[in-house]
């Protein structure tokens, strides 16, 4: 059941540091994120991968903490934290008992202004060098950012969150401080709670820590994709120390913003979910391929439809073939009532489940924010998935077709590959 005691309260502070918060007294835990609206889309080419490395930085001592300090006191509440980077986000979090939410709220707060020493940026440096490589030497050996950047092109969402060995190895600390002047505004933050919260107290703190934060005018350009180039060839590339094909296929689906997101998302699930779907079936159950899925990835101004396929090397055209007779079996039957109904019962499920866990709700929240600047209820959540119909999938395929798509394929052997 859900909770009918649940609250959702804002703040802002005067430099424009926003607090968004569902307070559930019935809750056992506390999440709290700061949210900052940057990511590498946010970037230039010259300083691409500024933003995930940032984010290593803030660990790494503040003026009034050092690295062990910060994580010491993360240990001694007993928190369950981390940070993330994305194309629109960096993101910093924990998860604590509500007793312990305010010295939390106090620690990432301290954790949000890092002294970024010359010392820890060349050191962290080569620690990000080093992930950068090894991202390229694993598994599906960088396809997705190689699908990306060949879709998108000159779009600022073309960039990999990670960056390039050459944008990272050129990168000076001096470069990462005025990215963090600019894009670490107060205005380009926002505080994100969910569970039992203080939130009088939580406000009282956040005036006393961070309204000194300063604020600047931060803009990011969000139009929309424009139809792919590379949308109807095969881009190979040779791996030799790959065991496995690995196929990326891209096309254009709808924003965050958009009304057809949840259609969207519902479609995927018909289509490409990872078990009882028509690739499920089609392709993973009949041994054809050891992994096929299709998912729904929104960005501000813009969405896409992402396919991931993995098979023997030597089965790969006969996969391909088939995934192409696949869509244009659906494209030209649709779906089905029963197929709409039981894809929304396990969205409808997954949706309840997450929001049982604070942290999950917390997560939910700051993301709907973010990206639409609304707040939801996880029973409005259900009520969107209830209200779509096969005619809105209809609609949405004839909006979005899933072919002709951006495509690249990473193995040990195709025709006219070239080698990585």
């Amino acid at each position: 059941m859900i909770s009918t005691n649940i609250e959702f309260r804002t703040h802002t502070l005067a430099n424009g540091l926003q607090l968004i918060a569902e307070c559930n007294p019935e809750a056992y835990s506390t999440g709290i994120a700061f949210h900052v609206a940057t990511g590498s889309r946010d970037e230039s080419s010259e300083i691409s991968g500024v933003s995930h490395f940032l984010e290593h930085m803030a660990f790494k001592g503040t003026p009034t903490r050092t690295a062990e300090d910060v994580n010491r006191e993360l240990d001694e509440i007993g928190s369950q934290s981390n940070a993330f980077t994305s194309q629109e986000q960096t993101v910093y979090f924990c998860c604590v008992l509500p007793e312990y939410q305010l010295v939390a709220l106090e620690l990432l707060s301290d954790i949000m202004r890092p002294r970024l020493r010359e010392s820890d940026f060349n050191t962290e440096k080569q620690v990000i060098l080093e992930e950068i490589a090894k991202y390229a030497e694993q598994p599906p050996f960088g396809a997705l950012d190689k699908a990306l950047a060949r879709h998108f092109d000159q779009h600022p969402l073309a960039k990999s969150v990670l960056g390039t060995t050459e944008s990272v190895s050129r990168l000076t600390r001096q470069q990462m401080q005025d990215y963090f002047d600019r894009q670490y505004s107060a205005n380009n933050i926002t505080l994100v709670m969910a569970g039992n919260i203080q939130f009088d107290q939580v406000v009282e703190q956040l005036e006393d820590h961070c309204s000194a934060w300063s604020r600047h005018d931060v803009r990011r350009e969000t139009k929309r994709a424009a139809a792919s180039d590379t949308a109807s060839d095969l881009h190979a590339i040779r791996k030799d120390s790959a065991q496995q094909q690995y196929i990326i296929q891209i096309a254009n689906g709808p924003a965050a913003q958009d009304p057809d997101r949840i259609a969207g998302r519902l479609m995927t699930t018909i289509f490409g979910d990872d078990n009882n779907s028509r690739l499920f079936w089609e392709l993973i159950d009949t041994g054809k391929a050891e992994y096929a899925s299709l998912e729904s990835h929104e960005f501000q101004g813009t969405g896409i439809f992402l396919n991931y396929m993995c098979c023997q090397p030597d089965q790969t055209v006969d996969l391909m073939e088939q995934y192409n007779r696949i869509i244009s079996e659906f494209h030209a039957q649709g779906v089905s009532q029963q197929e709409l109904e039981t894809a929304q019962a396990k969205v409808c499920s997954h949706v309840v489940l997450r929001s049982e866990r604070p942290a999950n709700r917390m997560f939910s929240i700051g993301n709907n924010w973010i990206q639409r600047g609304t707040y939801e209820t996880t029973r409005e959540a259900m009520s969107q998935i209830e209200a779509v119909t096969v005619q809105d999938i209809d609609q949405l395929l004839q909006q979005y077709p899933l072919t002709p798509a951006t495509s690249v394929a990473i193995g040990p052997k195709f025709p006219g590959t070239e080698t990585l």
